[in-house]
Formats: structure tokens, C-alpha cells, sequence
């Protein structure tokens, strides 16, 4: 199976072609191979790069729009005008070559990297001093995503340590290297989705076929730009 993946949800705009193992000729299902991915830092400008990217992704893999079997998208959070250009352009896609779109937590794309971390906290940029934030234990998610300013968030962990030792421990974070930088835990070196990432975290549901729920953008709070009538209220 031939998998389009895409993540704008953090400054790293994403795309990728992974190629997916249904297990169909006798191996073990689930094993993914990435061929071909582009990474490229932009806070703006992603309507201009994102197919750009995907066609090259495309080309370089050695694969045609039409071959490709389903789409991976990342849902967020994530600021509103990045977000909705990924979950745009990958819902276009899909519906263009008639493939499944499915829909994942861009922090859970993250995650899944450390999956063997016993207590794992994921940051990313929120913007007004704020960051996004999600708690794992070996890669499943117990707590978020959600939207807090580090200093709360470390505050909030440390009160749940007190209360209850040893069980709200966190053993690393990864993400965003200038908020991960505000907390003291060992830091990993996963910043961003990737490509094998997103389809990892999507895997239940491609190796299962299930039809995938509508994509829904993860964005936590109301975008900074309101009509005026919005406004007003």
C-alpha cells in the first residue's frame, strides 16, 4: 500500500510517500519503508509550498497520483491557517483519486518516534506564549492534546507528581526545540512529524480498512482573525 502523508500543523511542513506492508504477500503486516520525503521550515507560505512538495515527493519515489492507495493527514493542533492548508490539500487528494483520507493527531505522529518511553510529554508551539501539549505512556496517549503556557503546564505535572508519586512522572518530552527547552526533562530529538510517523499513527486503521471518520481539524481555541460581529460578542 502506497501512503501520501502531510502534517502543517508545526513550523516543519511535512509530505512523504511511505510505502505500507498489508502482510498480503505472507510477511508480517505493518511494516513501513519511506520512499521519498520533503521537510521545510515556513511559519508561512504553506499554500505555495505544500503540493509543490507533494509532486516532488511523488516524482522521486517514482510513483504516480494514481497509485497511490490512501492519505494520511495530521489533524493538529495546530495554528488555524497552516492546519487547514494540509487538511485542504490532503482531503483534495484523496477525493481526487477516490482513497480513504484518515485523519491523525500531529502529536501522536511524534510520539509514536519514542514509543518505548515509558512517560513521554509532547510539546509544540501554540503561539501567544502557549503550547500545545499531549502525555504519553509507551506511545499511547493518556492526557490531551490540549493548549496551556509552559510555566501552568509544569506547574499542573508537578502538582499531579505530588499528589499521587511516581504515577505523573515524566521520563522525557519531545517537540519543539525552544518549548521543550522550558522544562526539565531529558529532551529526544524528535521535533516534528514525519511522514512514517503520521502513517504509524494511522496503521489500526489502514490495516484494518475501516472507512475513516471526517477529518477534524484539532485547533483548541478560536482563530485570531473574527468577524466583527463575532468580535463584538
Amino acid at each position: 500500500m502506497l501512503v501520501l502523508a502531510v502534517d502543517t500543523a508545526t513550523p516543519e511542513v511535512v509530505t512523504g510517500i511511505v510505502e505500507l506492508d498489508t502482510g498480503t504477500a505472507g510477511s508480517p503486516p505493518g511494516r513501513l519503508a519511506v520512499r521519498s520525503e520533503r521537510v521545510e521550515t515556513t511559519t508561512r507560505g504553506h499554500a505555495e509550498i505544500l503540493t509543490t512538495r507533494i509532486l516532488e515527493c511523488l516524482e522521486e519515489a517514482g510513483v504516480a497520483r494514481a497509485d497511490l492507495d490512501a492519505v494520511v493527514v495530521g489533524q493538529g493542533p495546530g495554528p488555524f491557517t497552516g492546519l487547514r492548508v494540509g487538511l485542504a490539500t490532503g482531503a483534495a487528494f484523496a477525493d481526487a483519486l477516490g482513497v480513504d483520507v484518515h485523519g491523525v493527531c500531529s502529536l501522536d505522529a511524534i510520539a509514536v518516534a519514542a514509543s518505548d518511553v515509558d512517560s513521554l510529554l509532547v510539546v509544540t508551539d501554540a503561539r501567544r506564549r502557549e503550547v500545545y501539549w499531549a502525555r504519553y505512556t509507551r506511545g499511547a496517549r493518556t492526557d490531551g492534546p490540549d493548549v496551556k503556557a509552559p510555566a501552568d503546564l509544569a506547574a499542573a505535572l508537578e502538582r499531579a507528581e505530588a499528589t499521587s508519586p511516581g504515577s505523573a512522572a515524566i521520563d522525557a518530552i519531545a517537540g519543539s526545540p525552544a518549548h521543550t527547552a522550558l522544562f526539565d526533562y531529558p529532551v529526544l530529538a524528535t521535533t516534528a512529524p514525519t511522514a512514517i510517523g503520521l502513517v504509524q499513527a494511522a496503521l489500526p486503521g489502514l490495516l484494518s480498512r475501516t472507512p475513516p471518520a471526517p477529518l477534524t481539524p484539532l485547533y483548541l481555541r478560536r482563530p485570531d482573525a473574527v468577524e466583527l460581529k463575532d468580535r463584538k460578542k
